[in-house]
């Protein structure tokens, strides 16, 4: 018996409504209560996580940690000097910065021509194909295509070819926040614009970016607070080392690099060196999602 017909015959008979009524409370039940456990195995799971995190990255986090650099007498010897962060913590600093201030320009403008200059045009939609594959790909893809293209030729790792690496990772990002942001626009407004008789390149500089610059703001920042903890495409192109340095020409530490080595060290002095680490991504990351979620609130 169809929907349609149960609903028909249930509109004639009271009994047969008050029965269809119950089966609907009954499913309406089933699926509140199946969200409701699911909302709490989700939360169960990561509160887990960032409980023992927490637990475990607080208890090893002091001031040395920020301060000194790694050092190899630690190995083992829990008597010895224990070595700290400070390198990978620069080195993640600089690469990040530079990924993020190469990147942000190429998603602002490309974000910017599918909203204002190709929103259906076939190049617009293959150009926004290519951001949505590229948004998705898997990082260590963009780590070996890094290494194919910059690492091989010149010979070796760099903190260069690490930055390249996040900055293709930023590209698709700001392309997707910035092409959303400048759509919410309405067209009244450009419009109202070109009818003062402004061309188009200063009605989307001085009105479409200050309309849409919290929005495009925030998405700069989930980029970075994405960027922030990558380490597959790390390990093909920057590769990591252990002192601090800022030269770019050479292998560049950075922290998802010194937790994944540490971690896997064996030792415990520096496993508890690989969870303050830990900790310290985590918090930089919530940090700039929360950030990021406080000015995407300001916009509405």
């Amino acid at each position: 018996m169809s929907i349609t017909t149960a609903q028909m015959m249930a509109g004639r008979d009271p009994a047969a409504a008050k029965s269809l009524g119950r089966r609907r409370h009954r499913a309406d039940l089933i699926v509140t209560y199946a969200c409701y456990a699911a909302t709490a195995i989700g939360l169960l799971f990561l509160a887990s996580i960032l409980a023992t995190l927490v637990w475990r990255g607080a208890a090893a986090l002091d001031w040395t940690v920020f301060s000194k650099e790694f050092e190899p007498t630690t190995y083992g010897d829990p008597t010895a000097p224990r070595g700290g962060l400070l390198h990978a913590i620069v080195g993640s600093l600089i690469q990040t910065a530079i990924g993020t201030a190469i990147g942000t320009p190429i998603g602002l403008l490309v974000g910017t021509y599918l909203a204002e200059y190709a929103r259906t045009s076939p190049l617009g939609n293959a150009v926004r194909f290519v951001s949505d594959v590229l948004l998705s790909a898997p990082s260590i893809l963009i780590g070996l295509f890094i290494y194919t293209l910059v690492v091989l030729p010149l010979g070796g790792f760099s903190g260069w070819a690490g930055s390249l690496a996040l900055a293709i990772i930023v590209v698709p990002v700001v392309v997707r926040t910035t092409e959303d942001m400048l759509q919410l626009i309405p067209n009244t407004l450009r419009e109202a614009v070109i009818g003062l008789g402004a061309p188009k390149w200063k009605m989307i500089t001085l009105v479409c970016y200050k309309a849409a610059l919290s929005g495009i703001a925030t998405g700069v920042l989930l980029a970075v607070a994405r960027i922030a903890g990558e380490t597959a495409p790390l390990l093909l192109t920057s590769f990591g080392n252990n002192v601090v340095t800022g030269d770019l020409s050479n292998a560049m530490a950075s922290l998802p690099i010194a937790i994944y080595q540490q971690a896997n060290s064996g030792f415990p002095d520096l496993i508890e060196i690989a969870w303050a680490g830990a900790l310290i991504v985590t918090a930089g990351v919530l940090f700039i999602n929360v950030v990021a979620r406080v000015l995407l609130r300001s916009r509405h």
